[in-house]
């Protein structure tokens, strides 16, 4: 499960990563500010990028699920008893698999239906979500039964 662990927490750190980016003033995958919140916002007429606020908080909050795994594996020390950890990711996973399986409804669809994101949504993000949420929740079960 180790490996499974490095596997998640690198690719939080990657998506922890690109919202710090737009935190502080990124376009990618846009040209502009506009583009890039049609391409990873989505929302019905979206034209700008969320607040820097925005963008931090959900860094921090990815920042610490990155964690969540290593110390579930006990690569670090943590003050945590290894039940708490897991039942912890197994919520961090709940959270993922909704996003996850929210990308596939109407209702996400008709919340958030500018191009590209609509396509990259179904394509990629939601996807990648279900997949980091059942990543979690394969360690959260690992952990209860260790």
């Amino acid at each position: 499960m180790i490996v499974l662990a490095f596997v998640l927490s690198l690719v939080l750190l990657l998506i922890t990563t690109l919202h710090v980016y737009w935190g502080i003033g990124g376009i990618w995958p846009g040209r502009d500010a506009a583009s890039c919140a049609r391409a990873v916002v989505g929302f019905r007429g979206v034209d700008e990028m969320p607040a820097p606020f925005a963008c931090f908080a959900v860094a921090a909050c990815l920042g610490l699920a990155t964690l969540w795994p290593m110390a579930l594996e006990g690569v670090f020390a943590t003050p945590f008893p290894k039940p708490g950890l897991a039942a912890a990711s197994l919520l961090i996973a709940l959270v993922f698999l909704g996003r996850g399986i929210a990308g596939f409804t109407p209702w996400w669809r008709r919340l958030a239906p500018e191009q590209p994101f609509a396509r990259l949504d179904v394509s990629y993000y939601s996807p990648l979500c279900l997949l980091i949420g059942a990543g979690f929740a394969i360690l959260a079960i690992t952990g209860f039964s260790a």
